[in-house]
């Protein structure tokens, strides 16, 4: 599956994330990139939406998926593993779509070419 990624890279836009937003278009998402490996952990205050949250190493392997995070929850959710990147989408995807532990996220931050990006199983 490919998504269209917003890329949150510094700290100011991860720590905005996809706050306060009413929608995201099912093949959207933002791509959380950190400069180096290392446990991270999310939360939902101030987000409008169930999001699913994918936690990936630094090979791009998938180690955790969060479903359907709820929407204003400050309850932290963490990697449980040092993770190189996260993704968020739409609540739900992940299940629809078969994302699971070990599947590989294909995107230039982990050394695949552009045009192979995608999420596969």
């Amino acid at each position: 599956m490919r998504f269209s990624v917003e890329i949150a890279d510094d700290a100011s836009e991860r720590s905005l994330g996809l706050m306060h937003r009413e929608t995201l278009p099912r093949s959207s998402g933002m791509l959380f990139i950190y400069d180096e490996l290392r446990p991270v952990s999310f939360w939902m205050q101030n987000t409008l939406i169930p999001l699913d949250i994918i936690f990936v190493d630094e090979k791009g392997i998938v180690v955790r998926v969060h479903e359907n995070a709820v929407p204003l929850d400050r309850t932290q959710i963490p990697s449980g593993a040092p993770v190189r990147a996260v993704l968020e989408v739409n609540g739900g995807l992940s299940a629809a779509l078969g994302i699971q532990k070990g599947a590989t996220l294909r995107h230039p931050a982990f050394g695949f070419d552009a045009e192979d990006a995608c999420l596969a199983q």
